[in-house]
């Protein structure tokens, strides 16, 4: 994934504070920083969290 942190518990952390403080979505902060949401997703899954559209944050 480009220019994201590679330890999975950093990217959760820093996903949500982009989330919290710039992107209304997922969709949103994917399509601005070039990130594949289903892979981006999948790593997450993989670290025990899962999107949820309704809070957009993980958890």
């Amino acid at each position: 994934m480009k220019s994201l942190p590679s330890d999975p518990m950093i990217l959760f952390s820093f996903v949500n504070m982009k989330l919290r403080d710039e992107y209304a979505s997922l969709d949103a902060l994917c399509d601005d920083m070039q990130i594949d949401r289903a892979e981006l997703e999948q790593t997450l899954s993989e670290a025990g969290v899962e999107y949820s559209t309704e809070h957009n944050k993980f958890w």
